[in-house]
């Protein structure tokens, strides 16, 4: 099979698209043929490595859908999804022809998804519906996604909304278009955050999802009693300054979003949870997808890492 591999971390130039043997399925696991497999952000970090449990040499690549060419009987030749915790790090990744991981990992593709969009949507949809369902997000709740023009933003928008919630959404970048039903506000000064949400929810927002981390101090003012912080990422150092008393007082809670902690099965789950909205038109299908071969994989990690927020699907 043909394959992205590194060898080495810290430097993107130790991957490289390379042949390597096609894996052999355990009696419990699947060998799926990929169709597409997404990059994502932590991906790019992983080869750089970002990650100190990852071994090497590796495949990179969580993301992927594809159809399954070996394993159990009743899933052969059926079209399949998914994304997880190992795959990547301490086993062959998505970025390449063909993955192996255990049979539960795998869950059915929707049908309304081509094979490219299904793969882009592993990351995201898994930390937004993670996000989500940990603040408890229901019909009716008072939701700020902040970022919500990046890929995990957009995915939680579209998943509050199939859940019935009230949304705004949060934007540094001019002319940010939201999804229709969904107000939103420019983000300008931290301090004016608080001014900014109460002008839509009175009295705060009952969720704050923080897809940046960037803007956990700022969030605690704009939140309702007892609300929630859901946060996805934080400083390069791991530190910020957070108004404890001000969250004490208002009875809030953090909720840290973190998808590496679940297994392939985990998110497999995750997928049918979420997957049957997109056939019931309840999700918009995914778009904005820039199809490549998996040869020009080492170029999408360079041009992620400099800065690009175009979504690459890697083409076998």
């Amino acid at each position: 099979m043909y394959a992205l591999q590194f060898t080495a971390t810290g430097d993107l130039a130790a991957l490289s698209h390379r042949e390597l043997p096609t894996p052999t399925p355990a009696a419990d696991e699947v060998l799926v043929e990929i169709h597409a497999a997404g990059l994502n952000p932590s991906d790019v970090k992983n080869v750089l490595g970002r990650f100190p449990y990852t071994t090497l040499p590796r495949v990179p690549g969580r993301d992927f859908a594809g159809v399954v060419v070996q394993g159990p009987a009743e899933l052969i030749g059926q079209a399949v999804w998914g994304t997880g915790n190992q795959i990547g790090f301490s086993r062959d990744g998505s970025h390449a022809s063909h993955i192996c991981l255990p049979a539960s990992g795998v869950a059915r593709k929707p049908e309304s998804l081509s094979f490219a969009q299904a793969a882009s949507c592993g990351v995201p949809y898994t930390t937004a519906w993670d996000a989500l369902q940990r603040s408890q997000v229901t019909a009716g709740t008072r939701l700020l996604v902040i970022g919500a023009n990046g890929a995990v933003g957009s995915a939680a928008i579209g998943l509050a909304l199939a859940r019935g919630a009230e949304v705004v959404a949060a934007v540094r970048r001019p002319g940010y278009l939201p999804a229709p039903g969904v107000q939103s506000i420019q983000l300008d000064e931290p301090a004016n955050l608080a001014a900014q949400v109460k002008a839509h929810f009175p009295g705060g927002a009952e969720v704050i999802f923080d897809t940046t981390g960037f803007w956990l101090p700022a969030a605690v003012s704009a939140l309702a009693p007892f609300g929630r912080i859901a946060y996805i990422a934080a400083p390069a150092d791991g530190y910020v300054q957070l108004p404890a008393l001000a969250l004490y007082r208002r009875g809030g809670t953090l909720v840290g979003v973190n998808t590496l902690l679940y297994s392939t099965a985990d998110c497999a789950a995750m997928l049918d949870g979420f997957g049957a909205l997109f056939d019931q038109r309840k999700l918009p299908l995914p778009g904005d997808l820039r199809e490549v071969p998996l040869s020009e994989g080492p170029a999408c990690y360079l041009a992620v890492n400099q800065g690009s927020t175009e979504k690459f699907i890697l083409r076998p």
